[in-house]
């Protein structure tokens, strides 16, 4: 399970579903959407320290740095480790806020050409992150 920590930054609310933009680190926010507001929550307060958690099924990497796509949460780094199995590869990427691990194709690895030292963005969908207070 991958895991950056951060505060939280900005609450959106609609009914009983929040969408929660949590820092962890200078200019980069991750997003996650909750069943929860800040009625129902107590964690959930501007300034409030939480844990990002996702799964590495769920990281999807791009060789852009900045691609036009729905996804907001982005995160640059390079990779420093490649297991590549016969399917699946599992790649360990270095950011500034920690490191994250991806599972993706092998067929994806290797038309992408990623290999160890490439620089790539790391995206994660907003339902795709869980918040731990």
């Amino acid at each position: 399970m991958n895991s950056f920590s951060g505060q939280i930054d900005q609450i959106e609310s609609s009914g009983n579903i929040s969408i929660v933009s949590v820092r962890i680190g200078e200019g980069v926010v991750i997003k996650s959407v909750i069943i929860d507001t800040e009625e129902t929550a107590p964690y959930l307060a501007k300034a409030t320290a939480v844990k990002t958690l996702f799964k590495e099924t769920e990281v999807i990497l791009s060789l852009e740095e900045n691609p036009s796509i729905s996804l907001q949460n982005k995160i640059s780094g390079t990779i420093i480790a490649l297991e590549q199995g016969a399917l699946l590869s599992r790649i360990e990427v270095q950011t500034l806020y920690g490191n994250l691990v991806s599972i993706i194709s092998s067929n994806a690895v290797k038309t992408l050409k990623l290999d160890v030292g490439t620089q790539v963005t790391a995206m994660i969908k907003l339902n795709e992150i869980t918040l731990a207070p």
